[in-house]
């Protein structure tokens, strides 16, 4: 069980992992190895999250979602697979707990009467200065 809040936590045979080769410079060794890792996680179908915390994960996710609801995540900054799978799990783990603090609800408030007055104040003035700028009419 991976460990997410105090009350999520999610079985590690949801999240599907697999191995590919990273892009970029590295030489030799970079073209055998399989040092990059995907992390594949169904944020849909995940038994393991409330609905509301899976709505918004899937928000959060943004282009790292699949049209299936499946959540991407590629780590290939370190050059060992095991401190890649880290990342990525941490990643992951991230993404999760962002979605899981429930955003404040917003209050609508109304403004001051004293903002309003400045307001008004403000667009008198600017109606003075553009009405000295008018062109007046010439008298031949």
């Amino acid at each position: 069980m991976l460990r997410i809040t105090d009350h999520i936590s999610i079985d590690e045979s949801e999240i599907e992992e697999s191995h590919i080769r990273a892009s970029g410079p590295g030489g030799q060794h970079v073209n055998k190895t399989a040092s990059a890792v995907q992390l594949r996680f169904d944020a849909r179908r995940s038994p393991s999250l409330p609905n509301d915390v899976a709505i918004r994960l899937m928000k959060l996710a943004g282009s790292r979602l699949t049209q299936e609801g499946v959540i991407v995540i590629t780590a290939q900054s370190h050059r060992s697979q095991l401190r890649n799978r880290e990342e990525a799990l941490d990643r992951l783990v991230d993404l999760i707990r962002q979605a899981a603090v429930r955003p404040k609800p917003r209050r609508p408030t109304k403004p001051t009467k004293a903002s309003r007055e400045r307001r008004l104040e403000g667009k008198q003035r600017r109606s003075a200065v553009k009405s000295v700028r008018r062109a007046k009419p010439t008298v031949e």
